[in-house]
């Protein structure tokens, strides 16, 4: 393991001369992929450090014991060579993970989409819960939330509803929450108090940069129009709602969430860019079986991914069997536990697809 680790700081030395080149500093796209590596690479090589730190400490403590005669420097020796040892399996362990290629949309921003699926009202007032649920999850990592559309349920919620989120490694840490959501409770407009299983869909698309996907203006078709419902209720006289089209997919993105019609345009670009990008990297993603069977973008309650069950209180993760009785918590934002078990799982099979690297 030695040699790849001398290899990502040979890289990392590469990588530091580069980003102080004038050639490079010019260049944005060269010179934002870079940093990006750059940042990146400085976390590996700290842990790089303190690894070889390690096994200098437990090579001088295995010296002491095995040659010096002092009964007190080698009990002392032990302790150390104990603990190294400890502390050495479990960054060995964060280094063959940080070994495996990462994923390079990891570090992007997300355009977050929340539709009611099969369920009617119900299915409308679930996405709305998620809507809350994602806000404060995000809230509570210090990201930040920006509404972009929504689509208002005749009886509450978001019949759709679209936000932008910033912040670090977004699409890292939230991209497994793609896919159907279902929930199993007795409706507001229930008389006869039965549950119902209603389902949401939620799509995590990683945020595009300019660079990632160029739009041809010439092929989007723009429309002007009044706002309404959230962000629109102060400028619904004036046509500053924008809808881009792009003709050649037939994607449609609008915004009202600005009062100027100018900057609506712009955060409607951003997700037009986004899902054009999205289309692209599914394309690519076609023979990686394991994140198609997880970016489910169906409504349909067959192909749930998850299931917040109200009169049991339990929340239960299909794809990893996993199930925590803490559904009052979890819907007011508190998914870490689900988001940390889900990345166990999906670092455990990269590990296992990966040992040939190590």
């Amino acid at each position: 393991m030695i040699d790849k680790l001398n290899i990502v700081e040979q890289r990392y030395n590469e990588v530091s001369d580069l980003i102080i080149q004038p050639d490079i500093i010019s260049d944005q796209k060269k010179y934002i992929k870079l940093n990006k590596e750059y940042k990146d690479l400085s976390f590996f090589v700290k842990k790089i450090k303190a690894y070889k730190l390690l096994l200098l400490s437990i090579n001088e403590a295995e010296s002491i014991i095995d040659s010096d005669d002092d009964n007190e420097m080698v009990e002392m020796a032990k302790d150390e060579l104990e603990d190294s040892k400890i502390k050495l399996l479990s960054l060995e362990e964060e280094i063959k993970l940080l070994l495996i290629p990462k994923d390079p949309e990891d570090s992007k921003n997300v355009v977050i989409e929340i539709r009611a699926g099969t369920g009617g009202d119900e299915a409308s007032i679930f996405a709305g819960d998620l809507y809350r649920m994602y806000t404060k999850y995000c809230q509570s990592r210090g990201w930040t939330t920006s509404f972009i559309d929504s689509n208002e349920g005749t009886a509450g919620g978001f019949k759709e509803i679209i936000f932008e989120v910033s912040g670090d490694d977004v699409y890292g840490v939230l991209k497994y929450e793609s896919g159907v959501h279902r929930v199993q409770r007795v409706p507001q407009t229930e008389t006869q108090g039965r549950v119902h299983t209603s389902a949401s869909t939620v799509m995590i698309l990683p945020e595009a940069e300019e660079f990632d996907v160029e739009v041809d203006m010439n092929e989007v078709r723009v429309d002007f129009f009044c706002s309404s419902g959230p962000g629109g209720q102060s400028v619904n006289t004036t046509y500053s709602a924008v809808r881009l089209t792009h003709e050649p997919t037939g994607i449609v993105a609008q915004c009202q969430d600005q009062k100027s019609q100018h900057k609506n345009k712009e955060k409607a670009l951003r997700v037009l860019r986004s899902r054009l990008y999205e289309l692209e990297l599914s394309k690519k993603m076609e023979s990686d079986s394991e994140k198609r069977n997880l970016l489910v973008s169906s409504g349909d309650r067959s192909a749930k991914i998850r299931t917040y069950n109200y009169p049991q209180g339990r929340v239960t993760d299909h794809r990893i069997g996993l199930t925590l009785y803490d559904l009052t918590n979890i819907i007011n934002g508190d998914i870490q536990k689900l988001i940390d078990e889900i990345q166990l799982f999906q670092n455990t099979q990269k590990l296992k697809e990966a040992e040939d690297i190590i």
